[in-house]
């Protein structure tokens, strides 16, 4: 581990707890996570940066999946299929990370974040309750779409950018599975487990973890993770989508500062 001075260890143990929080509620945590690491460590690789972000964010999205699960009422079986093929989409998207450029992704995702916010915006009932459909035994054809697309998609993009998957997730699963806010908040976090754990493993594999600064980060991480849940279950949907607003236009401007400044 390189030489850390204590204010700066200080601030990164603070800034995995508001990272916690964040992912908990909605997702995004990485949005803050990241740059606290990139500049509190400049002189580090990159990869072992990413590879301790993710080291520290698995430990705070378990411990606020495990919440979810007791209090909330989500679809364990549901959530461990498109976890599983989360798990390989990330693992696939960290191998190919290094030939890919952030700099061509970002205006996409920019692009995507712009108009998922618009949408929430204009569709004020968006995730306020579970439609009718969700009631049901899911269709054959809709569980393929979330295995596929949420699974499949967003794992991979997990693997190889990562910032703001947890809140594709939420949005993705309330659009495809017809669930309210808390609820896919909720299978989100058990989906982002898998693909933080995919990640993981080849950031591990690669040697690029600083463990025992993770193993610190961890400990806040945890705590902010299960403060956020406990809050979103407490306060509900409408809650929930305040914050995922929040989070869609600070990621926006985080990526467009990082495209252009």
């Amino acid at each position: 581990m390189p030489e850390i001075t204590l204010t700066t260890l200080v601030v990164l143990c603070l800034a995995a707890a508001a990272a916690g929080w964040i992912d908990a509620v909605v997702g995004g945590g990485g949005l803050l996570l990241l740059p606290a690491l990139l500049l509190g460590l400049p002189h580090v690789p990159a990869a072992h940066v990413l590879g301790t972000n993710k080291a520290v964010a698995i430990v705070g999205t378990s411990g606020a999946a495990v919440t979810y699960v007791r209090k909330a009422p989500v679809k364990v079986g549901t959530a461990l299929r498109i976890g599983l093929m989360a798990l390989a989409g990330s693992m696939t998207g960290a191998f190919f990370a290094a030939g890919i450029s952030s700099e061509v992704l970002r205006p996409v995702i920019m692009v995507v974040l712009l108009a998922v916010a618009a949408f929430v915006m204009l569709r004020p009932q968006f995730g306020k309750q579970a439609d009718a459909v969700a009631d049901r035994r899911v269709t054959r054809a809709r569980a393929v779409t979330a295995i596929a697309l949420v699974g499949g998609g967003i794992g991979f993009y997990d693997g190889l950018f990562g910032p703001g998957t947890g809140t594709f997730l939420v949005l993705a699963l309330t659009a495809v599975l017809h669930l309210d806010l808390v609820t896919a908040s909720a299978t989100a976090k058990i989906v982002n487990v898998c693909t933080n754990a995919g990640a993981l493993v080849m950031f591990a594999y690669q040697g690029s973890v600083m463990w025992q600064l993770a193993a610190l980060m961890a400990v806040f991480n945890l705590a902010g993770g299960l403060l956020g849940a406990r809050m979103a279950l407490r306060k509900g949907s409408e809650f929930v989508r305040g914050v995922l607003l929040v989070v869609v236009f600070s990621l926006v401007a985080k990526l467009a500062f990082d495209q252009w400044a």
